[in-house]
């Protein structure tokens, strides 16, 4: 692998919020929080067609310290990103089907980073799940997390390998299925990712600890990681829009990641 030796960055937004599937997941008061990924909304192969002999995975199926309403449990869950060690899966994959998103992650190179940060609600210790909302001790709350909800790099990719299909709508199903296999977008029908990530297994993960991305004062307001070191305004719905970051940025900011 030619890696970069100043590597660069992208962070996107993903996982679970309040329109998939009506929940954001939770950020503890010690920055401790848990991975929820959204429900599968496309239409998928039959099981004997994925590329890997696995089943399609529900919500019953995380590894999240709540319970779940019984509703849910049974929806199949887009497992992606998808981190070694989280929620029984073993690599490290990413597919975007949005060009807004896709742009930006096929910039990226080898030994780049794709970082994932995801809108979190402020829940106490312990919390029992959705539905379930005591209030949290503010004296118990670390100074940088936001009141109710923020914005927080939770996970990474180092990139290994980045498919984006050479100008045209995204790389082939047979393309994808020999760098990703267990990615989930191979498990649509049909195949709709325009970009697909391959990372190294050892250096992608969750991170110890959020990094947050709003200031302590508001969720809705951006902190200086993206104000100051990506490329973003922090100007309006900023949560929801791809951040870059160059390679001097990227420094800085992989410094303050609490990686595992």
């Amino acid at each position: 692998m030619n890696e970069s030796s100043s590597p660069r960055a992208v962070a996107v937004n993903v996982a679970a919020n309040t329109n998939e599937p009506g929940f954001r997941g939770p950020v503890y008061p010690d920055g401790s929080f848990a991975y929820v990924p959204i429900p599968e909304s496309e239409a998928t192969l039959p099981r004997d067609r994925f590329p890997v002999d696995e089943p399609l995975p529900t919500y019953a199926d995380l590894d999240v310290p709540f319970a779940l309403p019984d509703p849910l449990r049974d929806r199949p869950v887009h497992m992606d990103p998808e981190f070694p060690g989280v929620h029984g899966r073993e690599h490290a994959t990413y597919g975007d089907p949005y060009a807004v998103k896709a742009g930006p992650i096929a910039e990226l190179e080898p030994g780049d980073w794709l970082l994932f940060y995801a809108t979190l609600s402020l829940r106490p210790a312990g919390w029992g799940g959705p539905g379930t909302d005591p209030a949290v001790d503010p004296d118990l709350v670390d100074d940088d997390l936001a009141p109710d909800w923020g914005a927080y790099l939770f996970a990474g990719i180092r990139v290994n390998r980045v498919l984006d299909g050479a100008g045209s709508d995204g790389p082939s199903r047979a393309a994808a299925a020999g760098a990703v296999p267990t990615n989930a977008h191979l498990k649509r029908d049909p195949f709709d990712a325009r970009v697909v990530v391959a990372g190294d297994t050892q250096e992608s993960g969750l991170l110890e600890r959020v990094v947050p991305l709003s200031t302590p004062e508001s969720g809705s307001d951006a902190n200086e990681l993206v104000t100051d070191l990506s490329s973003d305004s922090g100007k309006g719905p900023w949560w929801r829009r791809p951040l870059r970051f160059d390679e001097s940025a990227t420094a800085t900011l992989l410094d303050r990641l609490p990686r595992q």
